[in-house]
């Protein structure tokens, strides 16, 4: 499915979050549109959301405008500082890119401690 669209991890239990590491697709050159991290321990994402990451620069996604540059997709991905943010569940969105309307998460690592 095209489009405004998020993939989310429940980590099972509440961590202290210390970075994110994202993939997409990345055998061509282009920038994926409206990339956003947020982190809760609501996994409806309607209480407690911190977002980590927000490159939306127009508002178009309507979560509020971002101020993390777009980024050309590469093999070394995208780390993401996690601010030490307590959360259990991780939901990264983004709509598109700049070939195409595709999302395309190949892989996203999760790095923090058991919160205490």
């Amino acid at each position: 499915m095209p489009g405004k669209q998020w993939i989310q991890i429940d980590l099972e239990a509440p961590a202290n979050i210390h970075k994110v590491a994202m993939w997409h697709y990345h055998k061509q050159a282009q920038a994926y549109i409206d990339v956003i991290v947020q982190v809760s321990d609501d996994p409806e994402f309607k209480t407690g959301v911190t977002t980590l990451w927000n490159s939306d620069d127009d508002d178009s996604s309507a979560m509020g405008k971002g101020a993390d540059p777009a980024y050309v997709e590469t093999n070394h991905g995208r780390i993401i500082d996690g601010k030490g943010a307590k959360a259990r569940y991780i939901r990264l969105w983004s709509n598109g890119n700049t070939s195409n309307d595709m999302n395309h998460y190949c892989e996203v690592q999760v790095y923090g401690t058991p919160a205490k």
